[in-house]
């Protein structure tokens, strides 16, 4: 099963800042690009970069967790059902 997903589902659930925690390691980044700097609605392309950047700042890694963590606590009975398929 597939189900399509936005790019905003997919940064706001915190998974862009897991997944680019860990390709900070190794130089890598998903970079987001807006229509409008001021609407991060509007994503008008997605790319990957390679950078210098070696992880976040603490601001970044707190409201990570958070939402990280509210995902999952969202979303765990669903998960659940899809893997009993």
């Amino acid at each position: 099963m597939l189900k399509e997903a936005t790019w905003k589902e997919f940064k706001d659930s915190g998974l862009l800042w897991f997944v680019n925690r860990t390709l900070h390691l190794f130089g890598w980044a998903i970079v987001f690009s807006y229509d409008n700097e001021n609407d991060e609605d509007e994503i008008s392309r997605v790319y990957v970069a390679r950078c210098k950047f070696r992880g976040f700042d603490e601001k970044t890694e707190e409201k990570g967790f958070v939402n990280l963590t509210q995902h999952m606590k969202d979303n765990v009975d669903n998960w659940l059902e899809d893997v009993k398929e």
